[in-house]
């Protein structure tokens, strides 16, 4: 039961990245019973979901990993090995973009929030320091909720699915100091497109860059480990 006290369930998206571990610090902070979805999706390494099982284990919270066939569609640098991750800024939608991932990855958060009850859905995207993907865009999370809300019988019934999205308007040092406050330690996450089966960045790719310009931006030591 959802109260002001106890304000419910929510499930949050949770790569095992810098943006993903922060939200789900800022929605435990808000009382929220978190469960935790990460996805098996035939990205590069294991590394960042190898974070992830860590860190929801020290979080305390039930942690669900969906294994997809998003390799089998290809298309991105992060899925097709045949494509190599660029470590230069690209201008427009970069190649690491995976088509339809955050459409696809909040369907299933939306089918595991009717099952458990949760009408809050937590995402970590944000429409300031990123890549340029279309799925980060504010206009993309508005419209899923709407759709969320027609496409369900909990959405028609009344029980109304909040698509959060916390960090949409922070700058990556925004989002660093916000965390620090809350407890992460970035230390233990993991954000680089390419990383070693030991979670160590290239410090080169898109991913490392925005990471390592937020510490820098927050006036502080950057905790990555690099190769």
């Amino acid at each position: 039961m959802t109260t002001a006290d106890h304000p419910g369930k929510a499930i949050v998206l949770f790569s095992g990245g810098l943006d993903s571990v922060t939200v789900l610090a800022m929605a435990q902070a808000q009382g929220y019973q978190c469960h935790a979805m990460s996805f098996d999706y035939g990205q590069r390494h294991s590394a960042e979901l190898d974070a992830a099982r860590r860190l929801a284990r020290q979080a305390g919270v039930e942690h669900k990993v969906v294994r997809l066939d998003l390799d089998g569609i290809g298309g991105s640098a992060l899925t097709d090995a045949a494509l190599a991750v660029p470590e230069q800024a690209q201008e427009g939608i970069p190649i690491t973009y995976v088509p339809a991932r955050n459409t696809v990855f909040l369907a299933l958060a939306l089918g595991w929030a009717e099952v458990v009850g949760a009408q809050q859905i937590f995402i970590g995207v944000n429409a300031v320091d990123y890549s340029g993907y279309p799925d980060c865009r504010p206009e993309f999370v508005s419209a899923f909720e709407q759709l969320a809300n027609l496409a369900t019988r909990a959405g028609v019934q009344g029980q109304r699915f909040h698509i959060q999205a916390p960090l949409q308007h922070m700058s990556k040092a925004d989002i660093i100091q916000a965390g620090l406050k809350l407890g992460v330690d970035y230390s233990q996450t993991v954000s680089c497109y390419q990383a070693t089966a030991q979670g160590l960045a290239c410090g080169d790719c898109d991913s490392c860059r925005l990471r390592a310009a937020g510490f820098a931006g927050a006036g502080l030591a950057d905790p990555t480990r690099y190769r």
